[in-house]
């Protein structure tokens, strides 16, 4: 199988410079939980309460962790064992697990999966239609799928590794729709206010067919 783009940038060993990076935004007063506060909002609207939410390639755990102290029952997932530390450090109660997202099996199903940080275009190549596929059959019917990315450099903080490239928007619209997923609302930010209008940067609210 290729190298992970993001291994192969980072080397494994990012997890301290990234926890500490966002310690100081925080220090400085930004806001660090549009994504968090976006899932939230969409589960209780599904479900007039907190749900079962999966973290794809969790990272940190900044995400995850803010969905927890709102009240929801939290996975997070993530290759990088630099990173996981840094999550386990900060929230050892929670359920955090180090494995490839095209390997992952939960032994339940969620009310919503969340990919946030690039997820999309930092998945190792020729896996993204099966990671894709893999998330969906771990949503339960009328479940969500909620990701971010970028789509190209300018967007995406990272070089990635000479020969890969950037995945397209038709590329993760092809694979939902071969995962049984349907699309529900499109932005350009995290807050779901910017109509999204082929820009670098997107969020898509997919739906698993059925109801909650």
């Amino acid at each position: 199988m290729p190298v992970n783009p993001w291994l192969a940038v980072t080397g494994g060993t990012a997890g301290p410079g990234y926890a500490a990076r966002f310690a100081e935004l925080e220090r400085e007063g930004q806001d660090l939980h549009g994504e968090a506060r976006r899932v939230d909002a969409l589960v209780r609207e599904k479900l007039g309460r907190p749900g079962d939410v999966l973290d794809a390639g969790c990272g940190t755990g900044r995400v995850a962790i803010r969905l927890a102290q709102l009240g929801h029952r939290v996975v997070g997932v993530d290759l990088d064992a630099s990173m996981l530390d840094e999550a386990r450090a900060s929230a050892p109660e929670l359920d955090w697990r180090l494995v490839d997202l095209v390997e992952l099996r939960l032994d339940r199903t969620v009310d919503a999966v969340v990919a946030a940080g690039n997820l999309w275009p930092l998945l190792t190549p020729g896996t993204h239609a099966e990671v894709v596929g893999g998330l969906a059959r771990h949503l339960r019917p009328g479940g969500l799928l909620v990701a971010g990315f970028g789509l190209d450099g300018e967007h995406v903080p990272f070089t990635l590794p000479d020969g890969v490239g950037f995945p397209t928007l038709a590329d993760y619209d092809a694979a939902a729709a071969a995962a049984g997923l349907e699309l529900v609302t499109r932005s350009a930010d995290w807050a779901g206010e910017e109509p999204y209008r082929d820009g670098g940067y997107v969020v898509s609210v997919h739906t698993r067919e059925g109801h909650l």
